[in-house]
């Protein structure tokens, strides 16, 4: 079978893009499979997502070759990526397991399309379920005077890795702005949706006392602003008067187990494609 392969771009908008996209691969005699476009009438700027099969055999190397004189001429952001290879993800949480265990089991199963190559925690709550699955364990104390410490830790681990990205699966510190700024559209988080009226400890707590109707969760893309990146994916679910605080914080992780797995899974098949301060998804 024919290797298959996923462009992404984005640039100014104008016509002829997807003319010349489309005949760049019939030229390399590929064969389109799926894609999706979008022009942003706001920015003037057009995102595009392309999969194919090379029935050329070409390989990534002469596809990227080949394809980089369209790309210079309509001033693109773009890439292509095998389907085949799996992301290697950096995994951070803190003493809350939901979304770390999720994650790790949809890797096993094969659900998502990505390889988890090491975990960090500020606690050794989740050293038993790392090596359940095999993953390399890092305990990284995070207090207040060891905080440049931990993070010149962190930034040795992860490059030792090769991990490509970072999800913090509800890790409770915050990341240094020189941190984020390093690694732009490549650290995913996931956290409640009642910022800002909720910050802090037991947010559903704070949630059922106020007596709210709707809770819901947000993964977005890091950045040196603290949970105010660009949007992936959000959901939501109804509560009412009946329902206790421990009821909405059961509703509440279930909520964000769903909501950090298909940021992820998107982000790992090169769905999400970056749009100033928000996202294009092509699901």
């Amino acid at each position: 079978m024919s290797e298959q392969f996923v462009l992404t771009l984005s640039c100014p908008d104008r016509r002829g893009i997807v003319a010349a996209v489309a005949g760049f691969l019939s030229e390399a005699l590929c064969n389109i499979i799926d894609s999706a476009q979008f022009g942003n009438a706001e920015t003037q700027r057009f995102f595009m997502r392309v999969s194919f099969a090379d029935e050329a055999a070409r390989g990534l190397t002469g596809l990227r070759r080949a394809f980089a004189g369209v790309a210079a001429r309509f001033g693109m952001e773009w890439g292509i990526h095998d389907c085949a290879a799996k992301l290697p993800l950096l995994i951070m949480a803190s003493r809350a397991g939901h979304c770390l265990n999720d994650l790790l089991f949809r890797v096993s199963i094969g659900a998502l399309p990505v390889t988890v190559v090491a975990i960090v925690s500020n606690h050794q709550d989740m050293a038993g379920l790392a090596a359940t699955h095999g993953v390399p364990f890092h305990h990284v104390p995070v207090g207040p005077g060891n905080k440049p410490e931990a993070e010149a830790r962190l930034r040795a681990i992860h490059q030792d890795s090769g991990a490509a990205g970072i999800v913090l699966a509800r890790y409770m510190q915050v990341l240094s702005g020189e941190f984020c700024a390093a690694m732009p559209g490549r650290i995913i988080n996931i956290h409640h949706s009642f910022l800002p009226s909720f910050k802090g400890a037991r947010p559903y707590h704070q949630a059922h006392a106020r007596g709210v109707k709707l809770i819901g969760a947000t993964a977005h893309y890091v950045t040196t602003d603290l949970d105010e990146g660009p949007i992936i994916e959000q959901e939501v679910a109804r509560v009412d008067h009946g329902m206790s605080a421990d009821t909405l914080a059961a509703l509440g992780r279930d909520l964000e187990t769903l909501v950090l797995a298909r940021a992820v899974k998107w982000h790992a098949e090169n769905r999400v494609l970056m749009d100033g301060s928000k996202t294009v998804v092509f699901r």
